[in-house]
């Protein structure tokens, strides 16, 4: 989907939906890193992007700081 320049990729919302969602402890550090990393791409292909994309890139930082928090909450429980 095209918006104002910007291509919009679901990618790093799936990844990002799958770790929230991961109710095996065991497979959860996997898909935190996995999103981490979806995400990440992300931000680099709108780093280079032409136009304003505000909303997006506020959006992957609150995904970036749940996986952190739900990192942390997981490191409490397995320690």
């Amino acid at each position: 989907m095209f918006v104002v320049g910007t291509i919009f990729r679901s990618d790093w919302r799936a990844s990002y939906t799958k770790a929230l969602y991961e109710i095996d402890h065991n497979q959860l550090p996997e898909r935190i890193c996995a999103a981490q990393r979806e995400i990440e791409v992300r931000g680099r292909e709108l780093f280079h992007a032409p136009g304003d994309n505000v909303e997006e890139e506020q959006a992957l930082r609150d995904a970036l700081y749940a996986l952190h928090a739900l990192q942390t909450c997981l490191d409490l429980h397995t320690n």
